[in-house]
């Protein structure tokens, strides 16, 4: 249930290690946009993967002299690979996922709270609350009242903002059925295929089974390194901004 625009406060040191793109998942990217006919982890890595190979074409109108000549110059970008993925959650399965399928694609990874096996854990006590939300909140205020401080800022930047408030940024259904495939498949063959540096980031409040974070670490041996933020909960980022920040940058510096 995020959003690019969640990494707002991130981007403002992330972008001194190199160009920064931030990124929506399908099913994240609007309430009117087109909701995504597969939400299944292979159809999400290969949009990921689609993304990272993207061209970016600039057009910019030069007028000299509006009687005389008009110059259009078109600048070509590419955000060039391999990159470092920073996900979180969702986004940080769909890393290392594509790391594990398009290794050509991938130069590390930031993992945050997230783990690879949720199997037999159901959406059964979620759901319900999630259909209860409305679709639109009506002020700042209940947003934050629903979510709480954290969380709350959180979703004021994921949602759609429209003059009358703010508005889920896609379909609970579509939420649902996302969270639901994890409860039926394991990442572990994803995760051992990873071949790239990692950081391994668990937030104290974890939603993960407990140990599987460690577990992944292990297995990467002298790639991985695993910081724990105690107090943290699931938006760790968000939730203890200087300690992750202190991580990712260790991180960054040591890789470049």
């Amino acid at each position: 249930m995020g959003r690019g625009t969640t990494w707002d406060r991130q981007l403002q040191w992330l972008v001194r290690h190199g160009a920064v793109y931030t990124y929506d998942a399908p099913g994240h990217r609007g309430r009117d946009v087109k909701r995504p006919a597969s939400v299944t982890t292979e159809s999400f890595v290969a949009e990921l993967a689609a993304a990272v190979e993207t061209t970016v074409e600039t057009t910019v109108d030069t007028t000299v002299d509006t009687t005389v000549e008009t110059t259009v110059e078109t600048t070509v970008e590419t955000i060039g690979a391999p990159a470092v993925l920073i996900g979180h959650s969702m986004g940080a399965m769909h890393s290392w996922c594509l790391a594990a399928s398009r290794p050509d694609l991938v130069a590390g990874l930031v993992i945050e709270d997230m783990a690879p096996d949720f199997v037999g854990r159901t959406v059964g006590e979620w759901e319900p609350w999630l259909h209860a939300l409305p679709a639109e909140f009506d002020s700042a205020e209940a947003v934050l009242a629903e979510f709480g401080a954290v969380a709350g800022r959180y979703f004021l930047e994921a949602f759609d903002r429209t003059v009358t408030g703010w508005r889920l940024h896609g379909e609970p259904d579509d939420w649902v059925r996302i969270a639901a495939e994890w409860g039926g498949e394991d990442y572990w063959t994803q995760w051992s295929a990873v071949r790239v540096p990692v950081l391994l980031i668990e937030a104290g409040d974890s939603v993960t089974p407990p140990g599987q974070m460690m577990t992944m670490a292990q297995m990467a041996g002298d790639r991985a390194t695993y910081v724990r933020i105690e107090g943290a909960g699931h938006l760790a980022h968000d939730d203890a901004p200087e300690q992750y920040r202190a991580a990712v940058e260790m991180f960054l510096r040591e890789l470049s």
